[in-house]
């Protein structure tokens, strides 16, 4: 299952009804934040994330409007007297930025932050568990970027118990083989075929997080199938001028990517404060790509 809580979407800086990028992605019982914008623990609470759930913190770049929340976040944890270990992962530079502050705040933050510090600029695998793997997504931004990929660990087959209670044979202390994959061998020496005795688990999920970039067609191979996509679309097709200049996307290049990456659900945000209707950006997105959705603070996207 993947659920994702949309804590903030917008550019640049905060405003009123503005919020700077967070999600809360929780999938297959792991719980992850993804980019600490500015106010971030703040709409945790609005939206009522579990602070003790998150063990894993992401983030993309460090442009204020990603990463300015993290700093009160942890101190925050330091405050409810965490004790647990925090694993940060971000690009190079963040840990020096993230601990002087807390050193010269004197804040209480005295739980280990474990920093896994970024520079490739090719696709990495940098987190995996016994449910989830996260890899990079190399984006092109004014600084060094990258996206995350999402994925669930593939599931144990699923035991077909009618065709499995014609063998007398076959006992309870067999499950497990079989569920891993194993024929059974029986006493006269016949194999039952693994295929006959269960039935395929269902698909992987995935989610791909694609965070300030030009457009950039080389990540579709990445991002290839995924069931959900973020995507940030800055700027609709009258400004694309201005995304070019600051590397950022339109709406209709988010959706061009998705189309191209045959993507399930795109989900865009990152919007520019000059659009007071954010409809617009759906609108231009599915000329090209029909399954759109708009982020918005507090907004919850389900995948099951």
């Amino acid at each position: 299952m993947i659920q994702l809580t949309i804590l903030g979407c917008h550019s640049a800086t905060p405003r009123v009804n503005a919020h700077p990028t967070s999600q809360y992605l929780e999938i297959n019982n792991n719980h992850f934040l993804v980019d600490c914008g500015e106010g971030t623990q703040r709409q945790m609470r609005k939206y009522k994330v579990g602070f003790s759930k998150i063990n894993h913190i992401f983030i993309s770049h460090l442009h204020g409007d990603h990463f300015y929340g993290l700093v009160g976040l942890l101190s925050t944890y330091g405050i409810l007297s965490r004790e647990k270990e925090m694993h940060i992962f971000g690009p190079k530079g963040i840990k020096k930025a993230t601990l002087q502050m807390l050193k010269i705040s004197e804040s209480h933050a005295k739980f280990n932050m474990v920093f896994h510090e970024l520079s490739s600029k090719e696709s990495e695998l940098i987190y995996e568990d016994d449910k989830v793997t996260v890899q990079t997504i190399p984006l092109t931004h004014r600084v060094y970027t990258n996206g995350y990929l999402f994925t669930e660990k593939p599931k144990p087959r699923k035991l077909n118990m009618l065709n499995i209670s014609g063998y007398a044979e076959i006992d309870r202390a067999d499950y497990l083989n079989i569920k891993a994959g194993r024929d059974v061998t029986l006493s006269s020496g016949e194999v039952i075929p693994n295929t006959l005795l269960t039935i395929d688990p269902t698909k992987p999920l995935s989610y791909a997080f694609c965070s300030d970039t030009s457009y950039k067609p080389n990540i579709i191979p990445i991002i290839k199938n995924v069931d959900l996509l973020y995507h940030e679309a800055t700027f609709l097709n009258d400004r694309q001028d201005l995304a070019k200049k600051t590397k950022h996307s339109t709406a209709i290049e988010a959706a061009k990517i998705a189309k191209e990456a045959n993507v399930g659900q795109l989900i865009i945000g990152h919007y520019s404060g000059r659009y007071p209707d954010t409809s617009l950006f759906k609108k231009e997105a599915e000329t090209v790509f029909k399954n759109v959705s708009l982020a918005k603070p507090g907004a919850v996207f389900k995948i099951n």
